[in-house]
């Protein structure tokens, strides 16, 4: 028997994302993207959706971090057993990279729900015998190698999936391709609907364009314009050949290189950024498109703490599977919601002092930094004027770091680095500490151990942020730049607090740093730190404000309901 035979007796939903983040120990995720793919799944395991997910293997991950006393980044491979979590069914498919065939196998990972359903997640790999040395690593590093190493694995991803799925024996009624990077899919499908060529007056119309539309769905999730793959016409036919005429792909993917995300604004009939606001700035930078919005979610369950579990288990039965019922956290006992989250922070606290010599304790204001170390999430923002914060912070708050740079990023590195030069700095005054590689079980212990989430990207440029909705289900509050999910989520002084002015930017604006620190510094000063310290009782009205307005809506249970009735029926 099979090992997919009872998966394969309905139509499905194919979603595909270059990474997907899972598990620590299936180590095919970099971040915040793949961590969102893992908890749609899992919300669509909960929910009972006919779904399979296709990624690829990532067999040396994305990396390790390690980071010497000096705050430099030292990235290694993470060497993995795939045979040890995931099963290898016998079917194998083949694609043709520059000329050569390239022989693929899958992995299949079935992700449970507590409700009796699984889904199937599919992972691509070239690592076969009878493929070259050079093809056997192209599933090896998710974001690694050069432009042409990018482009073999986006093939394999797209082309190779679609193939896979046919093969293993499944039915796809809708695609939904989260970022570009599986938008070689469309081509494949274009190929799967070509007319006869009889029947049709001129090639162009040999494409059946809008039979593969009705079969797309688009998840863009950048407001950056480096986030938007493109390759070069010549490096396409390089690698891809005779596979797709040149002329027609240039009126699909752009005349200049090939845009990913043109291919699949083109050949979907659904296209969505990632907030609200993320909508309106994607439509801007590109006219001509109905961009829809579909804010993220977070897995309810995946991201609730130990302690914060028990008490929803004991005042709000049900929560998991139906995240509407934060919506009554004020059945739960002021001194139970707090002695939940001193657990979380004692946890986290010990955690932190075994790692460091930060020597941080229980009872001090904590606020936790954690996300990719990239210019504009301007981690650094919070020591913009140095005085000013020993002023306002010296033996009132502690400060905990995590967080990867990618390996090409050298400003995201002397980033972690100027932390780590800080943290001497303020020897003795504030304590501050940088947890190496962070992972999904770190994050787990930092959005529920801190009293604060900070977050501080330059406006527009957080398509949605997800860490701040993990933070909530804590009833830890957000103190944020108004971009992203925040924009919706923020009532001042009620689920949290703002950083900055009303986002109005469709441009980023670099002279907004000395506004927003000042505004950060303010608020630090005058409003969070007197509140903590000072009326515990109101403090913990707005923990059960960010659980009962925030983690009441920024789930994926409610993204994925969404999704069903916005764009995969349709």
């Amino acid at each position: 028997m099979s090992i997919l035979e009872k998966h394969i007796t309905e139509p499905k939903i194919a979603y595909f994302s270059m990474e997907i983040g899972l598990r620590d120990d299936i180590p095919t995720y970099s971040g915040g993207l793949g961590v969102l793919a893992g908890d749609t799944i899992k919300s669509a395991a909960d929910l009972i959706l006919p779904f399979v997910a296709v990624t690829l293997i990532s067999r040396k991950g994305y990396f390790r971090q390690e980071i010497d006393d000096k705050g430099h980044q030292i990235e290694h491979p993470v060497i993995w057993d795939p045979s040890k979590l995931l099963k290898c069914p016998p079917e194998k498919v083949s694609v043709t990279i520059e000329g050569r065939k390239v022989h693929i196998q899958s992995w299949v990972y079935f992700v449970e729900s507590p409700r009796g359903k699984s889904i199937p997640v599919i992972y691509l790999d070239s690592n076969l015998p009878e493929n070259s040395p050079d093809d056997r690593t192209l599933t090896d590093y998710l974001y690694g190698g050069d432009e042409s190493y990018r482009i073999k694995q986006e093939l394999i991803l797209g082309i190779g999936g679609v193939r896979m799925l046919r093969k293993l024996g499944f039915e796809i009624k809708k695609y939904h391709m989260n970022e570009g990077h599986a938008a070689f899919l469309t081509l494949e499908l274009l190929h799967e609907f070509k007319k006869d060529i009889e029947s049709v007056w001129d090639e162009e119309h040999i494409w059946d364009i809008e039979s593969v539309k009705d079969l797309c769905v688009f998840t863009t999730h950048t407001p950056v314009e480096a986030g938007h793959d493109k390759f070069s016409y010549e490096l396409f036919k390089k690698v891809f050949r005779d596979y797709f005429p040149e002329n027609i792909l240039k009126k699909l993917a752009g005349q200049k290189n090939v845009n990913m995300t043109f291919l699949g604004f083109n050949l979907s009939n659904f296209v969505n950024g990632v907030a609200k606001k993320h909508g309106e700035v994607s439509q801007s930078m590109f006219p001509g498109y109905q961009i829809n919005a579909i804010t993220n979610g977070v897995h309810s369950y995946t991201w609730t703490c130990d302690s914060m579990k028990k008490i929803f288990d004991k005042y709000l039965p049900g929560w998991a599977n139906e995240p509407e019922i934060f919506v009554r956290v004020g059945a739960i006992p002021d001194e139970e919601l707090w002695g939940a989250h001193m657990e979380a922070k004692k946890g986290l606290i010990d955690y932190v002092n075994s790692l460091s010599d930060a020597a941080m304790d229980y009872e001090t204001l904590t606020i936790g930094f954690a996300r990719r170390a990239t210019a504009y999430k301007r981690a650094d923002l919070l020591f913009s004027d140095i005085k000013r914060l020993e002023q306002i912070g010296t033996g009132k708050i502690q400060i905990i770091y995590a967080g990867k740079a990618h390996p090409k990023d050298t400003v995201g590195k002397q980033l972690i680095e100027k932390i780590f030069s800080y943290r001497e700095q303020f020897k003795g005054k504030i304590r501050i500490a940088f947890i190496q590689n962070y992972n999904m079980e770190i994050a787990l212990k930092l959005v529920s151990g801190v009293d604060i989430w900070l977050n501080t990207p330059l406006r527009p440029l957080e398509a949605s942020g997800t860490s701040g909705m993990k933070a909530t289900h804590n009833g830890v509050m957000n103190f944020s730049v108004l971009d992203g999910w925040w924009i919706e989520g923020h009532i001042e002084g009620y689920t949290g607090w703002a950083i900055g002015p009303a986002p109005k930017e469709i441009e980023p604006d670099n002279n907004m740093n000395k506004i927003d620190a000042d505004d950060l510094y303010n608020k630090l000063e005058k409003t969070i730190i007197p509140l903590y310290y000072n009326n515990r009782k109101s403090w913990i009205r707005v923990m059960e404000n960010a659980i009962g307005k925030n983690a009441y809506y920024f789930n994926t249970h409610r993204m994925m309901r969404r999704y069903v009735t916005e764009a995969y029926i349709r």
